[in-house]
Formats: structure tokens, sequence, C-alpha cells
């Protein structure tokens, strides 16, 4: 990759247009990029050629032109898609996946970048939604979204500061960097033990019943477990070690909730929510320092 070439005269390649894909190709497009899609579904490709998402579909052959690929992917679907294809990349292509793991990823990938010398950078968007498609990308969703970038320790700076550059023009506000165990660590909890607590919650046997008795509560808890479970089941046996810790963890401060109400411990139950409500306001104090420096 050309560090000195203009980004509007970019060739961008994004494999897999589904919400994170087709949003990343429409936010380019949007500011004049040249952007080739390729996604396993012909009907996706042609919906994406008709928003103007992108301006020609990705063949094999046409990597070559790419002077960044964005892979937005199923783990295992990037590796092997990339495994397929690394003859094909340029030495000036940046190669960068979005998957919502990493330490399964990032080992392979950078293996395979250092074979067929071209540069990959392991990538995660911190932004969504619980429906997934093209039919529901964006060119705004990244706005005001955290990227988490894990380069390997020889990646160059000013290859890393270019990439971060492309991506706030997306509209990230926030690049994150970060080693893919830190990544993975951080991921089951503000992402994943999310989802697994919303899909818990919502198999209440008396959730069904919910018309009437909900004010915002209900909806936000539940908002989550309307997942791709393929996707997601992907995703949590990729970092089951830290999953399965934060799950047993969340369990036993359950338990504790449990035994205090069971057994009217008032006191008990007040320490415990009064630490939580202060936890939070510590967590939105250091949010709001953070936007502070940001400003």
């Amino acid at each position: 990759m050309q560090t000195d070439k203009k980004r509007e005269n970019l060739t961008i390649g994004v494999v897999g247009l589904g919400l994170i894909g087709g949003s990343m190709a429409r936010a380019a497009s949007a500011l004049g990029r040249h952007v080739l899609g390729f996604d396993k579904d012909p009907a996706v490709i042609e919906q994406a050629l008709l928003h103007g998402a992108i301006e020609e579909a990705l063949s094999p052959d046409q990597i070559s032109r790419c002077d960044l690929l964005l892979v937005a992917l199923y783990p295992q679907a990037a590796v092997d898609f990339l495994t397929g294809c690394a003859e094909k990349i340029g030495p000036d292509c940046l190669v960068v996946d979005l998957c919502g793991v990493k330490r399964a990823v990032c080992g392979p990938l950078e293996r395979l970048a250092r074979r067929h010398g071209f540069l990959y950078l392991g990538g995660h968007p911190m932004a969504g939604m619980e429906k997934s498609g093209f039919a529901f990308s964006r060119k705004d969703l990244f706005q005001g979204a955290s990227m988490i970038l894990t380069p390997a320790e020889d990646f160059p700076q000013d290859k890393l500061d270019w990439a971060s550059e492309f991506f706030l023009s997306l509209g990230f506000s926030r690049m994150q960097r970060s080693t893919p165990e830190e990544h993975d660590r951080m991921i089951a909890l503000t992402s994943q033990l999310a989802h697994v607590i919303s899909c818990a919650y919502i198999g209440s046997p008396a959730a069904l019943g919910f018309l009437g008795f909900s004010a915002g509560s209900f909806q936000d808890m539940t908002r989550v477990a309307r997942l791709n479970e393929t996707m997601w089941t992907e995703l949590f046996l990729d970092n089951a070690d830290y999953l399965a810790d934060e799950i047993d963890s969340m369990a036993q401060r359950l338990t504790e909730y449990g035994q205090a109400v069971r057994q009217g411990q008032r006191e008990k139950l007040f320490d415990l929510l009064r630490q939580s409500r202060l936890r939070k306001e510590a967590t939105d104090e250091q949010k709001q320092k953070a936007n502070e420096v940001k400003a």
C-alpha cells in the first residue's frame, strides 16, 4: 500500500456484504471511494450494485487491483477465503479482517501474510444491531463508534496511522489499539456475555406474557437476543475460555443476589445494589472523561 497515495484514489475490496461489510462499502462509496464487493450470494451483489454500495463486483482475479481489502466474514471463513486467494493479493495491499474475535484469526493470517508478502491488520468495528444482512446495512452505522485494531508487534507505524485515518473517515470516533489476547478477554465481557445473558433472560417461561407488564427494561434486556445464531455460535466457541469464565463469574454474582433475596437479607441486598450503582457511575464517569479528551 502506497502511504502517499490519496485515499480517494484507493481501490477498496469488501469481502462479505452483510451488515458490517455492506455498511463499510456504503460508507466508503459515499465518500467517493472506488469500492468493489464480493458476496457468496449473487443476489446480494446485485443489491449492492443497485444501491450504489459498490461500483463493481469483486472477482478473485480482481483482488490484485485492491489497495485495501476488508474481509467481513465469519472467523473461519475469513481465514479460508484469504488462504485461497493469498497469491493474488498484491504486495502493497493492506488486508484488514473485521471479525468479532481475534486470536482465532490473527495468528493464522499474520503467518499467511508473511509467507505471501502482503500486510495484514486485525480489526473489529464496535458497531452493529440485532439484525443482519445487507438489507440492514447503513452508511452511518459507524458514526461515533470505536474501531479496535490489533497490529502485530512489527506492523509499520505509518501503515497503522494510515489505517486509523481511513477508519476515522468512515465515521469512527475512537481508535482502540489492542492485542488479540486483550481483545478477546474484554470482548467476552462487553459483547459476548451480554448476548448470553439476553438469550438466557428471554428464556424465562414468563417472557411470552410480557405485554402490559414492561416499560423499557424488558426491551433493553432482550434486544440482542434477536441474533444470528450461526455467527454467534462460532464467535462464542472461538472465545470459549474467556467467555466461560465470564459466565461462571456472572453465575456467582447472581447466586449472591438470589441468596440475599431468598433469605431476606436486607442489608446484604442494599449493599449489593449500592456497589452496582457506584460501579455504573464510575464507568459513566470514565466514558465522559474519555469523550472530553477527544473533544
